[in-house]
């Protein structure tokens, strides 16, 4: 898994694009606290090489906790910026930091 962050320099906003790789997977969305959680706002498109990709706006100078649903389970990053636990979900969170 990886994320790329783009800052722009005409816009308070970072592109973050979220890459994963999952060759098997039917689907993956990333969900968070930027689309209140909802995967029908944040799918990823399936590549050729199985990898699923998608770039997102954000605003910039906040913290979001996301995770990845693939096919319905959820799944943190490994290379999150930082993981926060989440009492309503009972697991960690990956949080990202722009």
């Amino acid at each position: 898994m990886a994320i790329k962050k783009q800052y722009l320099k005409s816009k308070p906003v970072c592109k973050v694009t979220f890459t994963v790789p999952a060759d098997e997977a039917k689907t993956v969305a990333v969900v968070g606290d930027f689309n209140k959680w909802n995967p029908k706002k944040s799918t990823l498109k399936k590549l050729k090489n199985g990898t699923f990709k998608g770039t997102f706006d954000l605003p910039v100078e906040n913290s979001y906790e996301f995770r990845y649903l693939i096919d319905g389970s959820y799944s943190n990053d490994g290379e999150a910026d930082r993981y926060q636990w989440n009492d309503y979900a009972g697991t960690e969170n990956a949080v990202l930091e722009i």
